[in-house]
């Protein structure tokens, strides 16, 4: 998605680059990087090395430098980065330097947590409508703000100057709940709706399923338990009669009374290739490592 700076937007002098245009990928890590910044800040820091910041934010340091080279930050050679600067410059690339109206629908559950949910004000958001069509949720007080039917969208929305739309309804209402977003004006939608909505060009959508993130989980359980739960075996040939016999695994050696080679212990399961697994470690028939990071998974 591309991004241009508005002519004329306020920033600190020097500190803050023309608003570039970001890979999706890069857009996605930057809050990642932002989250740490506030930590570091908070502690005391003031300077964090490429390494560091790359370790508090769960991505390799090689990356992190990409990204944020992007911006126009490079960081000094034996110093690192500053961190109030590259917070500034994060904050100006994600639009964060003023705060943006949010509206809610849909206060169920999963809305109702939403709402009250106090972390959006420190990230420069502010939920400032709660909507619904529900007749018993009418009224609600949730956090100093009341429920008001999903009819009076367009109007608060111009009096608020909604920004974002966040649909917390269930599947079947979400596609004519975003197209009244759209129809007052919102073009960008933060969807928890089980679902794909279908939406004009110029109007962006983030989805958020907790199902498939869970899904997501379950393969890789299921993987696991796959590789580490194979059957042990015995090389032919290997075990002698009215002796101490030996102990194979697939294209390994063995040792007397069950030991195999190296000093590992007994009661190790063979794999293909002569990879030996124990209740502790994990190993893939083609000896390559699982990434395991969110980040691996996902760009």
């Amino acid at each position: 998605m591309s991004q241009h700076r508005p002519i004329g937007t306020p920033g600190r002098a020097g500190a803050v680059p023309a608003l570039p245009d970001l890979p999706e990928a890069t857009v996605a890590r930057l809050p990642e990087y932002l989250r740490a910044l506030h930590n570091l800040a908070e502690t005391g820091n003031d300077t964090v090395s490429s390494e560091e910041l790359a370790a508090a934010a769960g991505v390799n340091s090689a990356k992190l430098r990409k990204d944020l080279s992007q911006l126009g930050s490079y960081g000094t050679r034996g110093v690192g980065y500053d961190v109030a600067l590259l917070i500034d410059q994060i904050e100006f690339v994600l639009g964060l330097t003023q705060c943006r109206s949010v509206a809610l629908v849909g206060v169920g559950n999963l809305g109702h947590a939403l709402a009250g949910y106090a972390g959006f004000t420190g990230r420069g958001f502010r939920i400032a409508a709660l909507f619904d069509a529900d007749p018993a949720r009418l009224g609600e007080e949730i956090s100093g703000l009341t429920v008001r039917h999903i009819d009076e969208l367009p109007r608060v929305a111009a009096e608020e100057s909604i920004a974002i739309g966040v649909i917390a309804t269930p599947a079947t209402a979400a596609q004519s709940v975003a197209d009244q977003l759209v129809a007052a004006g919102v073009t960008s939608i933060l969807n928890f709706a089980p679902c794909v909505l279908a939406v004009p060009d110029g109007v962006d959508v983030r989805k958020v399923d907790l199902a498939i993130e869970l899904q997501i989980l379950s393969f890789h359980e299921h993987r696991k338990a796959a590789l580490t739960g194979l059957p042990a075996t015995t090389g032919p040939g290997l075990a002698g009669s009215g002796g101490p016999g030996l102990t194979g695994s697939a294209g390994g050696l063995g040792t007397p009374h069950g030991g195999t080679l190296g000093g590992a212990t007994n009661g190790l399961t063979a794999l293909p290739g002569g990879l030996a697994a124990t209740g502790t470690t994990e190993a893939t028939p083609t000896g390559k490592l699982r990434p395991t990071s969110a980040e691996a998974v996902g760009s």
